[in-house]
């Protein structure tokens, strides 16, 4: 007898995209899938799913593409503002960190 069909992704109430069964977002999986990442490695990078969820996750997507694009494209200009808006906010923080780190391991600064 064969199964019914499972959702491998849900819609949150704020409008973003999960993995079912993890915090995980579509986006992420979305990425990874698009820089090339196989669905294996994919799983690997995410401990949290598996490989079933991270292959339902692609097949997701690949089926709901029209949807899915604009959401993404819409995420990166938010993803954009924001760090231009930390930075701004948080610049000689961020300055000071950069400067630590590159001392740390014997590098000069900025």
């Amino acid at each position: 007898m064969a199964e019914t069909a499972i959702g491998y992704v849900h819609q949150t109430p704020e409008g973003g995209w999960r993995i079912a069964g993890s915090r995980v977002s579509l986006d992420s999986v979305v990425h990874a899938h698009r820089e090339g990442l196989s669905p294996e490695a994919i799983a690997d990078a995410f401990p949290s799913l598996s490989l079933e969820q991270v292959y339902g996750a692609i097949a997701f997507y690949l089926r709901h593409r029209a949807e899915i694009d604009p959401y993404l494209a819409d995420q990166n200009v938010r993803w954009e503002e924001l760090r231009h808006e930390s930075e701004a906010a948080h610049g000689p923080l961020l300055e000071r960190v950069r400067a630590h780190r590159g001392g740390s391991r014997g590098e000069p600064g900025p």
